[in-house]
């Protein structure tokens, strides 16, 4: 059945329904159109277009199909419907009669579509999220594990300069990085809310929109109505960074093809991730690299198809737009997978070092650091280039590295060599030369396994002995991750609108004696300093940062509701704040608590509580409801490990 069949006389051809209908591909998003029509259903509830009984029954009908599609989403196949707005449509007047009828009024398929494919992209950026993360996390893994094992590094495919094969790994965590930060940047932008805006011009009816944008788990609505509804900017940038991604994965995998070569022998990929051939017994073919590089160029031609439909479409929707779900459906789909692949690749390597290591001190990837020398003894950089140039070809011409030349042979191209110049060319010294931020020296590797990616340590930390300032760098990365995690896991800073959930939450926990009470006012005033976690759109936990002065701050009011227990959310809020609390440079962060082990497993050390200031005491009133004694106070050093 169509849901706009009254204004034709004849029904549409076979032919062009088949064209037409989209369920095939929008069914997806079943359950993002269901709960779209719950908060639309109370919406029209408030503006007085359906009486309590019929919001009741709406809602239960339409929970009762949400639970019935999560358990099979594929029965939606088996109907004729239009597309997956009419399906529900027709199941909820099945099961409510002519009130199923009443729910679209004030509503168009243009803002509905638009919503329900935000929902999707919200909930599925989630995902994404957690894909990058584990694989960043699987990178740096393997850069712990390779950190010091010798690689040739490459210009034009040609031997280079010597590097490790942790400093490659951690070239490609810098990659997935960015894409972690353009995947939020554009989840940031499409969590504004279409529903209200009609077929292109508003709803007649006086609805809260905003209210029905937080309903729906969006941090607001959209300004305006025409750009609501033929808005698909967010499909085009979840599509561009999938491709970018795409790109670095498809770098990370031809890296690995390569090295996986007989020619190079460098690595051997795991069995789990290779495969043979049907005629030749002896080999193992890097197949999950090789589909990992030819998907890149499937996602490529889903963003190219996507930016060619909304080239010069005119304002507002137009039917050249249903266009939009199948290339992106099948580009998130892609990306998740190869990244999911990639991370089995990472996690399966076996590094051949005797064959990197003979292969680096291989096609005189030292030349440069001669020619360093030789600066070193105040001669031109360029004069030095040209006399390193002439030692090579003799080396060359005598098949021998350049270390292998007598101090001899070397001053007929310069009296300045001298004895010390082999101390110079050996493998060990042009890495550990490279001590420049970002280098390959492995003291550089251990702090950029640390900070991976943020600033380099604080001059406090850089100054720490070499093993400390190891630890440091290690537990800054954990935090770091952690707290990546933490934003995937759907935690963020607080709103205004989240005032009344936290209210809510924080003081049934003081009710239980579990922390202290906090005013509504005193959320309010306070609500910069709060993050918030959600589960499915809705607030689960929250927790905040109370700054003292500079330098120190309390983590208080952690709390996680009773259905959301044991998911991680809890921790996941103080990894949140740990992060903040090091971008704001502060240096000490302390929690009084009567669980002391959950903290301690966070980074957390127990000190003495006479030893804090008289005000934070006052601030931390012990619950009535406990033992004052059973109160435990701790501290987390930012940058300084355990």
């Amino acid at each position: 059945m169509a849901l706009w069949g009254g204004r034709f006389k004849e029904k549409a051809s076979l032919q062009f329904k088949k064209f037409n209908d989209s369920l095939p591909v929008d069914y997806r998003m079943a359950v993002q159109d269901i709960v779209g029509s719950i908060a639309w259903a109370q919406a029209i509830h408030e503006v007085g277009v359906i009486n309590d009984d019929e919001l009741t029954r709406l809602t239960a009908a339409l929970e009762e199909l949400k639970a019935s599609v999560e358990e099979n989403p594929k029965q939606i196949l088996a109907s004729d419907a239009e597309d997956i707005h009419s399906w529900v449509e027709i199941q909820l007047i099945e099961k409510t009669g002519d009130l199923g009828k009443k729910l679209h009024t004030g509503r168009s398929r243009n803002d509905q579509v638009a919503t329900d494919l935000k929902l999707w992209c919200k909930e599925t950026g989630g995902d994404l999220l957690f894909a990058l993360v584990n694989l960043q996390q699987s990178m740096m893994n393997l850069a712990e594990r390779e950190k010091d094992t010798v690689l040739p590094g490459y210009t034009h495919l040609q031997r280079a300069q010597p590097v490790t094969f942790g400093h490659w790994c951690l070239a490609y965590v810098e990659m997935f990085n960015r894409d972690i930060g353009r995947l939020k940047d554009a989840l940031y932008r499409l969590d504004v809310s279409p529903l209200g805006s009609g077929a292109l011009a508003g709803t007649a009816y006086p609805i809260d929109r905003k209210a029905l944008a937080n309903r729906l788990g969006f941090r607001t609505a959209t300004m305006n109505s025409l750009d609501a509804v033929s808005d698909r900017d967010h499909v085009i940038e979840l599509l561009a960074s999938a491709s970018i991604s795409m790109m670095h994965l498809s770098r990370f995998a031809e890296d690995l093809i390569f090295y996986n070569s007989g020619e190079a022998g460098f690595v051997e990929m795991s069995d789990l991730v290779s495969s043979g051939s049907s005629l030749m017994p002896q080999k193992k073919n890097p197949d999950a690299c090789e589909l990992i590089r030819g998907k890149a160029g499937r996602v490529f031609g889903s963003l190219t198809g996507m930016l060619t439909t909304m080239k010069a479409l005119a304002l507002a929707y137009n039917k050249d737009m249903q266009e939009d779900k199948e290339g992106l459906f099948d580009a998130m789909d892609t990306w998740q997978e190869c990244m999911e692949m990639a991370v089995l690749v990472a996690d399966g390597l076996k590094v051949n070092r005797s064959r990197t290591l003979a292969a680096a001190q291989q096609g005189y990837a030292n030349a440069t650091e001669l020619a360093d020398y030789l600066v070193g003894k105040d001669i031109p950089f360029r004069e030095a280039h040209h006399i390193v140039g002439e030692v090579v070809l003799a080396a060359i011409d005598k098949g021998v590295p350049l270390e292998d030349l007598t101090i001899t042979q070397l001053q007929e191209y310069s009296e300045k060599i001298e004895q010390d110049v082999y101390q110079h060319l050996s493998i060990e010294s042009t890495l550990d030369k490279r001590e420049a931020l970002g280098g390959t020296s492995r003291s550089q590797v251990e702090k950029a396994l640390a900070t991976g990616n943020e600033e380099i340590l604080n001059e406090q930390v850089v100054g720490a002995p070499g093993k400390q300032q190891t630890e440091v760098a290690l537990k800054q990365v954990k935090q770091r991750l952690n707290a990546q995690k933490a934003a995937a896991m759907s935690v963020r800073r607080a709103r205004m609108s989240d005032v009344d959930n936290i209210y809510q939450q924080v003081n049934f926990w003081a009710d239980k004696g579990e922390i202290l009470p906090r005013s509504r006012d005193n959320i309010i005033h306070d609500i910069q300093n709060f993050v918030v976690a959600e589960l499915a759109g809705n607030v689960v936990g929250c927790a905040s940062l109370y700054i003292y002065q500079t330098g120190l701050a309390e983590i208080r009011s952690v709390v996680v509701a009773d259905n959301a227990q044991k998911q991680g959310q809890g921790e996941a809020l103080v990894q949140y704040l740990l992060e903040f609390a090091h971008q704001m440079e502060l240096e000490q962060i302390i929690v009084l608590t009567y669980i002391p082990e959950y903290f301690s497993q966070l980074g957390f050390t127990t000190i003495d509580k006479s030893t804090l200031a008289d005000n934070i005491i006052e601030d931390s009133e012990p619950s009535p409801h406990k033992d004052p004694a059973d109160e435990v106070a701790m501290q987390y050093i930012v940058g300084q490990s355990k």
